[in-house]
């Protein structure tokens, strides 16, 4: 056990749900310290009061406490939280406890903390889309079941497993292991998933591969862990989340994408996988704007729209001015034989002129340096021969 257990919440409107769940953890012999976000009626007995943390923000006290409507309190009380946690250099777990207000405040501060560091929402917002409050971070969400409003026989049940599992993540050490394998994080589609998996075949005895799909969340999810550190490469063959941003798709992963190569200049070798489709729900979600284009129907609720040679052009100017910027290396392997499942000879985004023009695209707006190289090979992105030459770049720029 290391650190203490930060129990927070609006005690104005929670005060009996925090004081049993920081008691159930106390009990269970863990350090804890309350922490009370409400912006109504600062309590007593919080061990950090309102009114220290509100004391935080960049423009004092009253900006939380007088802020005027409830809005601008709640979103004023999640800056001074923020810089209230960063302050502290014991925090070893934190359990939050909230509605919509609670969470908004709570969620931020977690967002913020390692990753590895035991995080426990217990949100009446549990239960619907939680992106915007975890984002990519490894925070826990568990619904409540009732409101947040008192104590009985349910809630009483439901915060205790909550307390006791905050305490398990505290209390119990994370098997050591002796593993020094460099890590490389790899992004994977279901179209990209034969050369992931020869990739990881080939490099697996000698490097730690970590496999994230290329779904919005988990670009997102693959460059939060080269930003902390949790890396030693990026092997980015599936760069289709730039299309979905540029495009309107729903597996965008922001305007962000590939920035974290130009801030940290980790080693970078990529390819322009699964650059042939922009992804949408079902079909009555495409934009009107799209109607005619040619589409594959991936599932039920997934749609695949094929992307044309404009858009390529533009799609990989775009991805080039990011690589471009990185002060590391970068390898970028144009697969000439097509770039997913669904881009091979007779099946149905085959498109060897869609295709060239993004290879040629590339080539005019990748900048070529000593350590800035476009690789251009006569095989598919699933072939051998093609991760044979990714894996030969891998070992030459992160030796293991």
């Amino acid at each position: 056990m290391s650190g203490t257990a930060y129990v927070i919440g609006t005690f104005d409107t929670k005060a009996e749900e925090l004081r049993y769940v920081a008691g159930l953890l106390r009990a269970a012999g863990l350090p804890v310290v309350t922490v009370d976000v409400g912006t109504k009626t600062p309590a007593a007995d919080a061990d950090v009061g309102a009114r220290a943390v509100a004391a935080c923000h960049p423009q004092g006290l009253d900006a939380v406490l007088k802020a005027g409507d409830r809005g601008a309190a709640v979103t004023a009380m999640t800056a001074a939280l923020l810089r209230f946690m960063a302050s502290r250099q014991d925090v070893g777990g934190i359990i939050g406890l909230g509605g919509s207000g609670g969470t908004s405040i709570i969620a931020p501060a977690m967002r913020e903390q390692p990753i590895g560091l035991p995080k426990l929402m217990v949100s009446t917002l549990a239960a619907g889309d939680v992106s915007a409050f975890v984002g990519v971070h490894d925070i826990t969400m568990m619904y409540p079941v009732t409101d947040i409003a008192g104590l009985n026989r349910l809630s009483r049940v439901i915060l205790a497993n909550a307390a006791h599992a905050l305490a398990g993540m505290m209390t119990r050490q994370v098997p050591v292991s002796a593993d020094s394998r460099p890590a490389l994080g790899l992004s994977m589609f279901g179209v990209t998933t034969p050369c992931i998996q020869q990739l990881t075949a080939r490099l697996g005895s000698d490097y730690e591969c970590q496999v994230f799909h290329a779904n919005g969340a988990g670009g997102r999810s693959l460059e939060a862990i080269a930003a902390a550190g949790l890396l030693q490469g990026m092997v980015d063959m599936t760069t289709t989340e730039a299309a979905d941003h540029l495009l309107g798709g729903v597996c965008t992963a922001g305007p962000d994408r590939f920035d974290v190569v130009a801030r940290t200049g980790i080693p970078w070798i990529g390819s322009c996988g699964a650059l042939d489709m922009v992804n949408f729900w079902a079909p009555d979600t495409i934009p009107e704007r799209y109607r005619g284009r040619l589409f594959h129907a991936h599932n039920a609720n997934v749609t695949l729209m094929r992307t044309t040679a404009a858009e390529l052009e533009r799609i990989a100017a775009w991805i080039s001015t990011k690589l471009n910027a990185s002060p590391g290396p970068v390898r970028l392997l144009l697969p000439e034989g097509g770039v997913s499942a669904l881009d091979a000879p007779g099946q149905i985004f085959h498109d060897p002129a869609a295709d060239a023009a993004l290879f040629a695209a590339f080539q005019r707006h990748f900048l070529q340096t000593e350590t800035h190289r476009l690789i251009s090979l006569p095989h598919h992105i699933n072939d051998e021969a093609f991760v044979a030459a990714v894996e030969g770049e891998v070992r030459r720029l992160i030796p293991a």
